[in-house]
């Protein structure tokens, strides 16, 4: 059985590039704000509830799977906190 090689040539168009209005800029600036307070917000909370379960990095090396679905928790534990307080307004 012979297979041939089946060549499929794509022209990929140049896409249209957007230009930010005075708006767009304002708009663009506001959601970088948005992103930064919702990032330290996922970082502290996740340290503070590592605190105060007492999860240490020693932990990791001991028991690894208890570690890694203790901080997978914590995570979404803190970002569904910033979700409710920053995102869903």
């Amino acid at each position: 059985m012979i297979y041939k090689k089946l060549i499929v040539h794509y022209i990929i168009e140049p896409k249209q590039k957007n230009i930010l209005n005075k708006y767009g800029r304002m708009r663009l600036n506001y959601l970088k704000e948005i992103q930064e307070t919702a990032d330290n917000g996922v970082e502290q909370i996740i340290s503070e509830l590592k605190f105060k379960i007492n999860l240490t990095e020693n932990m990791k090396n001991t028991d690894m799977l208890y570690w890694v679905s203790t901080m997978n928790s914590i995570k979404s534990q803190a970002e569904e906190i910033v979700f409710s307080e920053l995102i869903y307004v």
